[in-house]
This record gives structure tokens, C-alpha cells and sequence, in this order.
């Protein structure tokens, strides 16, 4: 491989699409499993093949994991390091409306460039294992899981107020609606009730919650369990005054009962136009229709102010035997809890404002001290002490919980119950590209003659969902013309009528029109890695026994909540089938952080401040950039881009060349072989902890004392090239060939480290005078007390604190301080 000419020049430009080329051709980073070899499953999260290719803040974490799976191999490990492509979605839908493309054209495209710019990068990928979630043969798969949870009656449908959004022509997650408007594209977003499929991932909300515990992951844990927002309470019920009518709340402060002044029902609660009197109807009516319209967010986390209008119903506190004034408030929501609260001002924040906006009583019956407030000037949300609660006066606030709790509950007003923030997923999209629900419907016809293709009168029964056959997935999309959003919601997968209907044993069916979300597909990618090109299963028990689970996984910190939570449900799901063996998917999870532009912002075209990797390598070469981007600082760690950095990288690999292709020699001096091998030892140490930066700095400090040699050692060249590889392994191979490797250093045994080379046997301590530092020594790491006096007495700086004076009392722990204390 080595080419003999410009030996003395390193020239990225020429070495590394060689190196490329020799590990596709002799297809070095295939998966191989030995028996009884020790495995590690690698994974990134696969990228969205977009049309504007990588940028520089992508490779970070992908060269994270790359120097893992590199260093993992040469230690004898068996390595599974796939990568594939998230690639059905909106933005291609998008990008293929505004050109006139079909969605399938541009995906094919887009990835073509992630993955030429993925193999410049010298990633060690499996390439034999690449999928795409748009191909029929994973749609197949995905399709096969969603019957599992369909048949497990885990797939349901609902018709349930959504974010429509015409202009997309599609139902958007609250966390994509921003004012009223799509995040994406800024269109007016409705909020109005749909037939949509939900996924009942709330079933499964403990086991979410308790598994966390099993999982070494960053604060992504506290993330999850924030979302699934695990509370346990006490639903009460509360009698409508002069109604057959009960509200039932759920609440985790039943000890402030007492100081329930008012209720609040949301807008959609079904309750609103039963108890709402007749001279209230006409602005409760008012009040709810522009209510249900508006989203989840903003009716809650972005409104300024809280709205509310009275029913001019009373319920009766069940405590005390008050009437309190039932509102209307779109600051509730229907679908979360019971859809309605009782309001307790004194004792919270939300209830204080809404309280104070309206008029409504203020009353403490939770004191810090017990001593009694006739007015507050803030809601008191802290335990205490109870106050105007009748026979419970005087209790602390946990056992004021049990009591009163046990009290309703044996008057049959009351229970203990647990709840959830968490909600179930809404899992249905009206956009084309997309994965077909392998759902269809029968359809009832006026004429049973017609055809309802031509339009003939006819009724889709809904209400009867069918599975298809696991022999006829998986469903394909149609070749639609014409897939842009519309009105219909329904989708444009509607218009396929041809496609639509079909008949089956004389009967007409309709299929189902909506698609999967994006999620779909990557909720299952890392099963799929396993044994991509089985036909028969989703994979083999062979290939998930040889893998499985996960052992390490790489990726933003925006996918913290909703991707992991979605993927562990999925992962759940499937280990009650009893296709998987493990209850969670993912041991060990890492954040990279984001890689701002050189004006400390986030990149984005809109920002003129995206740095494109192909002008970076082309400038500096791809192992440049993969040691700049590791030297840039911890992982974790948000930072800015800047050129000077990179070229700073450039200049340290090119010492590197020059110290291989220098003069070398045979003997090793003490003071290179102790940092040689106390490198080795800190460069594996820091790739097995993730810190990459300062595994990089001990090679440039080695590299620099070798260039500081007449002649570099020869076995520290070779091991210099060897802890380098992992991070730049392109010159690392070159260099190897030229130090007389006769293969790749793909599999080439990691360096290893004597101890007594690494064990320093002198340390420098402090010595303190009087418990003040007044200098420093040298001594043996075993010296005794007295060799460590008589040293610190020797030290002009600390003689001249001792001079005169009496000994009093000495401390000395061997290697790390002497204390001398002396008269004052």
C-alpha cells in the first residue's frame, strides 16, 4: 500500500481516499463473531438523510463512537458499529413538493451524499449491514411490530382534538406548534378533533419509569422521568349543587382540601354544557370555542396570562360542605388527569394568580409554623403545618396527607390513585411519505353492486379495524403523482383510490389512509442492524444473542425524551411478545454536545455560519478534522468551531509524520520509555472514560518530546502510530505500512504499559508551616518523616520559617504533605 513517493510530504489528499478504498475493498470492518470473544455493540443515532449533507458539528459524535468500536478491536473485542438512514419524513416530502420530485428520488440522492461524505471521514462502519427505513424490506418489519402492538390492544383509534395544520396537510405534536403557527414553515395551526391512531404507551408507564434504574445514562434519565411525570394522589369527587353530577379530581395535596375555593373544568370537559346555566351558556359557549382551537402549549405553558370564565354551577366541598364557583378555563386540559382541578390558592402558584385575576376567596389552611394569616401575599406550596382544617388543625403536612386521605376514602368520596403527565402517542400522520398502516376496513355500500372506487355512496366502517395477513406485508405505498397536503384529512394517500379499495372474497375494503409518523422507523433500527438481510425473521436468535443489548449509544441531547422513550416502549413491547430477551435496549448512553458556528451560534444556513466537511478535509484532510473535533474539548461540552483550532491539529499530525519517517534507532532512553508508557496507559484509560481531549493532548505531548530526539526509538514510533489510530486512522495506517506493517493496523494489538514505567518513584509535596504552604519538595514516594524533615530543612524558602524555633509537632502523610508545626 505504501507509496514511496513524497515520502518526506504528508498529503491527506492522496493517503486517505487510498485507505478508504483498502478497507472496502478488503471489506476490513465487516462484523465478525468469534466464539468466546467479548462483544460491544457501537451505535449512533442514524442521521435524517437531508439535502444540505453533513456539517461539521455532525462527525463529532460519530468520531466519538469510532474511536470506541477502533480501540475495542484492537483489545480483541468483537465489534458490531453499524449505520443506516432515518430516511421517510416531512423535510423530503417537503424539498420533493417545492421540486417536483418524488420524495423516494430525493432520499436515494441525499443519502448517496451523507454516506461519500460518512466513508471520506474514515468512519470503521459495517457497510454490509447499512439500512433505510424507506426500503419495502425494513417497512416490512416496522409494519410487523405495529401489528404486535394492534394485536395486544396497545394500537388503538380515537377521535381526539389534534394540531392540524392544512397547509402541511398533517396533525403536528405540540412541541411543533409555536404560537399558533408550524415549527416548520410557520402555517396556521387548528386544533380540532380527528380519527387518529394512538399507541397506549401509557400502559407502560411504571415499568418506563422503574427501568431508568437499571441504565447508566446522564440526567436523560431525570428528562424522562420529568415526561412521564409519575405523581402519586387521591382522586376525589366533588358533588354538583343541585345536579345528579360529580366532578372528579386528582390531586397530590389532598391536606389543602380544606382551602378549596373554587373548581376549574377545562373547555372540552363533557360536564361544561350540563352544568353550565342558561345565563352563563352564551360566553361559556363563547369562551370554549376559542378555547378548543388553540394547542395544548399554548393554552398552557406559553400563555401569559390565565383566561377563565364562570359556569355559574357550585360543586360542594366535600370537607367542609361549601359551595365553591365551578369555572371554565382552557389552562386544564381534557386529556390530562380528569379534566378538572380543584383550585386552592393559598397553596398554589397558578390557583394564586387565577384567584387574584378574578376575585375569587384566598384562604390558608397550610401554615409554615402553624400560626394563622388572615392575607397572603404569595401562594405557600411548602409543607407545614395544617391550619382551619377542622379536626386535622395541628397536623404535619405528610400525615396530614394520610389522614384526611384515609378519612374520604372511608366515606367513599375518595381513593388513592397514580398518575401520569405522560399521554398516549398519537401515531398517525396525513401525509404520503410515510410507512402505510397494514390496517384495512370493510366498506358498506348503498348498492352492494357499486363500486366505490367510481364514487358510489358508501360508508368506511372504522370501527372494525383489520389486520393484514403477516404473509402479505409488507404494504407499499402507492406511486402517487400528486402527493402534496390538502384539505382532506384523510391524506393524499386518499387519492389513490385504485389503491384504496379492493375487494376480498366478494366484499369491498377500504385501506388505511394515514401513515406512520417518522418515529416509527427508529424506534426498532438497532434490532434491525442485527440481521439486516433475513428474510424470514426480523432477525435471528443467533444474531440477538450474539449482540444484544446495546452497549453503548451516541446522539444529541434533543432526542433525550421522545425518540429514547418511544424506542424503550417499542423495545418493551416486544420483549412481552417475547422477540426480544432484554427489558431495556440501550446500557450506556452519551450526549455529544452541539458544535456552535465561529460566532458562538447555532449552525444554520439562515445563520450564513454552516461549515461544510468537504471544505474542511479537502483543506486540511478528515483526520485534522477528527483529532480537532475530539481536542475541541470534553464530549459533553457545547462548543465553538474555530479554524485556528484545526490548524493546529494539521501541524500536530504533520510532526507525527515527520518523527515515522525520520531517523530512527533501536535502544529507549528511561525518560522516553516512562512517558511512552505512562501515554499508553493514560490513552486507554481516557478512550475507556470518553475523554477524548485530554487522550489527545498526551499524544501531542509524546509527539512533541520524539521530535525533541536526535533519533525517535523505533518501538515508540510504532506504538506513537498504534495509540493514534483510533483517532486518525488514515495516517496511522500509512505510517504503520511504512514501519514495516505488512496488514492493516485495524486488528493490531493495542500497546501495553509495564507498571513499574508508569509508577513515578519520586512525587513533589507541599510543605506547610504552621498549616501554611511556604514551598515544595522533591523526595522518594516512600521516604520516611525524618528524610522528609531534613529535606524540608534544606529548602531555603522553608529554613527561613523554621529558623529559631521550637518543634512542636509533625504531620507528614508519605506523597502528599508535611505539616510542620513550630513555636509562634
Amino acid at each position: 500500500m505504501s507509496n514511496i513517493h513524497d515520502k518526506d510530504r504528508y498529503l491527506p489528499s492522496e493517503i486517505e481516499p487510498r485507505w478508504q478504498a483498502f478497507w472496502d475493498e478488503h471489506r476490513t470492518f465487516e462484523t465478525r463473531r468469534k466464539p468466546g470473544s467479548p462483544k460491544l455493540y457501537v451505535l449512533d443515532m442514524f442521521p435524517y438523510p437531508s439535502g444540505s449533507g453533513l456539517h461539521v458539528g455532525h462527525p463529532e459524535g460519530y468520531t466519538a463512537t469510532d474511536i470506541v468500536a477502533r480501540h475495542a478491536r484492537m483489545k480483541g473485542v468483537d465489534v458490531l458499529h453499524p449505520m443506516g438512514w432515518d430516511a421517510f419524513g416531512l423535510p423530503a416530502e417537503q424539498y420533493a413538493i417545492q421540486t417536483g420530485t418524488h420524495p423516494s428520488a430525493k432520499t436515494a440522492e441525499n443519502i448517496q451524499t451523507f454516506r461519500r461524505q460518512l466513508k471520506m471521514l474514515g468512519f470503521s462502519y459495517d457497510w454490509s449491514r447499512e439500512v433505510n427505513t424507506t426500503d419495502p424490506s425494513y417497512v416490512r418489519w416496522t409494519q410487523w411490530i405495529f401489528l404486535q402492538l394492534f394485536r395486544r390492544g396497545l394500537a388503538v383509534q380515537s377521535e381526539i382534538p389534534v394540531n392540524w395544520c392544512p397547509d402541511l396537510g398533517t396533525v403536528l405534536a405540540n412541541e411543533e406548534v409555536i404560537d399558533g403557527k408550524s415549527e416548520r414553515g410557520g402555517f396556521p395551526v387548528l386544533r380540532q378533533p380527528l380519527r387518529q391512531w394512538l399507541l397506549r404507551i401509557t400502559a407502560y408507564a411504571d415499568r418506563l419509569a422503574g427501568d431508568l434504574d437499571l441504565l447508566e445514562w446522564p440526567d436523560t434519565k431525570q428528562k424522562q422521568l420529568n415526561w412521564i411525570g409519575r405523581s402519586e394522589g387521591v382522586e376525589i369527587d366533588f358533588k354538583v349543587d343541585g345536579a345528579d353530577e360529580k366532578l372528579r379530581v386528582f390531586t397530590t395535596r389532598p391536606d389543602t382540601l380544606f382551602g378549596a375555593t373554587y373548581m376549574v373544568i377545562a373547555p372540552e370537559h363533557p360536564a361544561v354544557d350540563r352544568i353550565t346555566t342558561a345565563e352563563q351558556k352564551p360566553e361559556v359557549q363563547s369562551y370554549v370555542a376559542a378555547a378548543i382551537v388553540k394547542s395544548d402549549m399554548d393554552r398552557t405553558a406559553l400563555a401569559k396570562t390565565k383566561t377563565g370564565v364562570s359556569t355559574g354551577a357550585f360543586a360542594i366541598n366535600p370537607v367542609n360542605g361549601e359551595r365553591i364557583p365551578i369555572w371554565v378555563a382552557d389552562y386544564v386540559l381534557g386529556a390530562y388527569g380528569t379534566g378538572a382541578v380543584m383550585a386552592v390558592p393559598g397553596h398554589d402558584e397558578r390557583d394564586f394568580e387565577f384567584a387574584g385575576q378574578y376575585g375569587l376567596p384566598i384562604v390558608e389552611v397550610v401554615s409554615p409554623d402553624g400560626a394563622l394569616h388572615d392575607s397572603l401575599s404569595a401562594a405557600f406550596v411548602d409543607d407545614g403545618v395544617a391550619v382551619r382544617s377542622g379536626q386535622f388543625d395541628g397536623l404535619r403536612t405528610p400525615e396530614m396527607k394520610q389522614k384526611i386521605t384515609d378519612h374520604l376514602a372511608s366515606l367513599g368520596i375518595a381513593a388513592r390513585k397514580v398518575n401520569y403527565k405522560l399521554r398516549d402517542w398519537v401515531f398517525s400522520r396525513q401525509r404520503y411519505w410515510g410507512e402505510p398502516f397494514p390496517i384495512y376496513f370493510p366498506v358498506d355500500l348503498d348498492d352492494p353492486s357499486a363500486d366505490p372506487r367510481t364514487g358510489a355512496p358508501h360508508k368506511v366502517r372504522y370501527d372494525q379495524p383489520i389486520a393484514v395477513e403477516d404473509s402479505e406485508l409488507p404494504v407499499r405505498l402507492p406511486d402517487l403523482t400528486d402527493f402534496r397536503p390538502g384539505n382532506d384529512p384523510r391524506g393524499p394517500l386518499a387519492r389513490a383510490v385504485d389503491w384504496v379499495y379492493f375487494q376480498k372474497e366478494g366484499r369491498w375494503f377500504a385501506r388505511e389512509t394515514n401513515t406512520m409518523p417518522q418515529w416509527a422507523g427508529s424506534c426498532w433500527y438497532y434490532l434491525r442492524f442485527l440481521d439486516p438481510s433475513n428474510e424470514e425473521r426480523i432477525f435471528s436468535e443467533q444474531a440477538y444473542d450474539d449482540w444484544m443489548p446495546v452497549d453503548l449509544y451516541v446522539g444529541g441531547s434533543e432526542h433525550a425524551v421522545l425518540h429514547l422513550l418511544y424506542a424503550r416502549f417499542w423495545h418493551k413491547v416486544l420483549f412481552d411478545v417475547g422477540v426480544v430477551k432484554h427489558p431495556e435496549p440501550f446500557i450506556k448512553l452519551v450526549h455529544q454536545g452541539m458544535i456552535l458556528g465561529e460566532n458562538n451560534e447555532k449552525m444554520s444556513k439562515a445563520r450564513g455560519n454552516v461549515i461544510n466537511p468537504d471544505d474542511v478535509v479537502r483543506e486540511f484532510g478528515a483526520d485534522s478534522l477528527r483529532i480537532y473535533e475530539m481536542f475541541m474539548g470534553p464530549l459533553e461540552q457545547v462548543k465553538p468551531w474555530q479554524t485556528s483550532g484545526i490548524q493546529g491539529a494539521r501541524r500536530f499530525l504533520e510532526r507525527t509524520w515527520k518523527i515515522c519517517n525520520g531517523e530512527l534507532c533501536e535502544a529507549i532512553d528511561e525518560e522516553t520509555a516512562r512517558l511512552l508508557h505512562k501515554t499508553i496507559k493514560k490513552v486507554g484509560d481516557d478512550i475507556d472514560s470518553m475523554r477524548f481531549n485530554t487522550a489527545v493532548s498526551a499524544l501531542m505531548i509524546l509527539s512533541n518530546h520524539l521530535a525533541s530526539l536526535e533519533a525517535c526509538p523505533r518501538q515508540a514510533a510504532r506504538a506513537l502510530v498504534l495509540l493514534l489510530s483510533p483517532f486518525a486512522p488514515h495516517i496511522a495506517e500509512e505510517l504503520w505500512s511504512r514501519l514495516g506493517g505488512a496488514q492493516t493496523l485495524a486488528f493490531e494489538p493495542w500497546p501495553t504499559y509495564d507498571e513499574n514505567l508508569v509508577r513515578d518513584d519520586t512525587v513533589e509535596i507541599g510543605v506547610q508551616v504552621n498549616g501554611k504552604v511556604r514551598g515544595r519538595i522533591m523526595l522518594a514516594k516512600d521516604a520516611s518523616e525524618q528524610q522528609a524533615l531534613e529535606l524540608a530543612r534544606a529548602e531555603k524558602n522553608i529554613a527561613m520559617y523554621l529558623e529559631g524555633k521550637g518543634l512542636k509537632k509533625v504531620i507528614y502523610k508519605p506523597g502528599l504533605i508535611l505539616n510542620i508545626i513550630v513555636d509562634k
